[in-house]
C-alpha cells in the first residue's frame, strides 16, 4: 500500500489461490488458528494488522461492526471470526467460496 511502512500495516500474501483479507493483531491466538486453518485448506490471504494502524481498525469496525479479530472476508462476503470460519467449512460452504474468488 503506497504511503503505508511496515510498522502501520504489514501486509503477508501467501500462495495465491483466493481473494481473502484478514484483519488481525500480533497476539490473537484466534488470528493464529485462523492462518493455520486457512493455510491447511491452500488458500492465500491479506493480513491487515489494526494493532499497528488505528485507521485500519476504524475501517475493520465500519465494515463488520465488530472489534474482535480476527475479522475475515472472502472477496466481498464478511465471514466473520475463526469460530465462524470453522463453522463455514463444517457446512460445506468455505471451499466453493475460495474457489470462487480465485
Amino acid at each position: 500500500m503506497p504511503g503505508r511502512g511496515p510498522q502501520t500495516c504489514h501486509l503477508t500474501r501467501r500462495r495465491p489461490v483466493s481473494d481473502v483479507l484478514m484483519y488481525t493483531t500480533a497476539i490473537c491466538p484466534y488470528c493464529v488458528a485462523a492462518k493455520n486453518f486457512l493455510k491447511s485448506r491452500g488458500a492465500a490471504w491479506t493480513e491487515v494488522r489494526v494493532d499497528t494502524d488505528p485507521a485500519r481498525r476504524t475501517e475493520m469496525m465500519a465494515r463488520t461492526q465488530r472489534s474482535s479479530v480476527p475479522q475475515i472476508f472472502i472477496g466481498d462476503r464478511h465471514v466473520g471470526g475463526y469460530d465462524d470460519l470453522v463453522a463455514l467449512d463444517r457446512a460445506g460452504g468455505l471451499k466453493p467460496l475460495l474457489e470462487a474468488n480465485p
